[in-house]
């Protein structure tokens, strides 16, 4: 099993999107997640922070790039414990950071251990504009994509576009890769994700309409690889072609 070193997705003078690494390993534990770091200057923004098991890893990856008291801010697309899990050893380490997260589970977070409401910013459901750096960053509404309060972020500057769980894969054992090349296979590897964690196809649509206009150079979910030049529209054709998920399929 490899352990992959962080990987800088997009840098122009002070900005730069990083992914920050994996160990294969992991699937050992549950399944595999990727968490980036958006820095503006010596600010930081952390994309999905994840659970308990990789917070280490996650940590040490992002102190090659600042320190952990200039994370500004911790986004989290929605509520699940691969994304949230690690809540309370961030907000040790990164005392500074403010916390977005979908109104309807703020009143969640606190059952992981920490008095955090201070802390926490609601993200309304038509989504925001979160200021950071000298720029901001677009929480962008796709609820039930999987979860009903769900929120993936737009960098303007990189043109990034962090998805969550859409454009997740599954991948064999030992075929783990960070960049999608061969679009046809690699969407063999995210079709049943897809069709099982989305409740609808109005949910697709409603979403893909959102972010017609958007200017986007790559897209970087929570799982699998990331998408970049053709293969940015290739997904999102995919999945505008997804024509039966969830309740769809529903046969018990």
């Amino acid at each position: 099993m490899k352990v992959h070193k962080p990987y800088v997705i997009f840098e122009e003078k002070d900005h730069s999107f990083i992914w920050l690494g994996l160990d294969e390993s992991d699937a050992e534990k549950g399944v595999l997640t990727n968490q980036y770091l958006i820095r503006d200057g010596e600010k930081g923004a952390i994309l999905d922070a994840g659970g308990y098991f990789v917070f280490e890893r996650v940590l040490n990856s992002v102190q090659e790039f600042l320190k952990p008291e200039n994370i500004s801010l911790l986004l989290f697309s929605h509520q699940d414990p691969d994304v949230v899990g690690a809540l309370n050893l961030w907000v040790d380490v990164a005392p500074n950071a403010q916390i977005y997260v979908s109104e309807l589970w703020e009143r969640f977070l606190p059952h992981l251990g920490q008095e955090v409401s201070e802390k926490i910013n609601e993200i309304p459901d038509m989504g925001m504009r979160i200021p950071f750096g000298s720029s901001f960053i677009e929480a962008i509404p796709a609820h039930f994509l999987h979860s009903p309060g769900n929120f993936h972020f737009y960098d303007p500057i990189s043109r990034g576009y962090f998805s969550g769980d859409m454009g997740a894969a599954i991948f064999p054992k030992g075929t783990w890769y960070l960049i999608v090349e061969d679009f046809e296979e690699h969407a063999k590897l995210m079709e049943a994700f897809h069709r099982r964690y989305i409740p609808s196809r109005k949910a697709i649509e409603l979403w893909l309409n959102r972010i017609r206009g958007l200017q986007i150079d790559f897209i970087a979910p929570q799982h699998g690889s990331v998408f970049q030049g053709d293969n940015v529209k290739k997904f999102l054709q995919w999945m505008s072609s997804l024509d039966k998920v969830g309740l769809d399929l529903l046969t018990f």
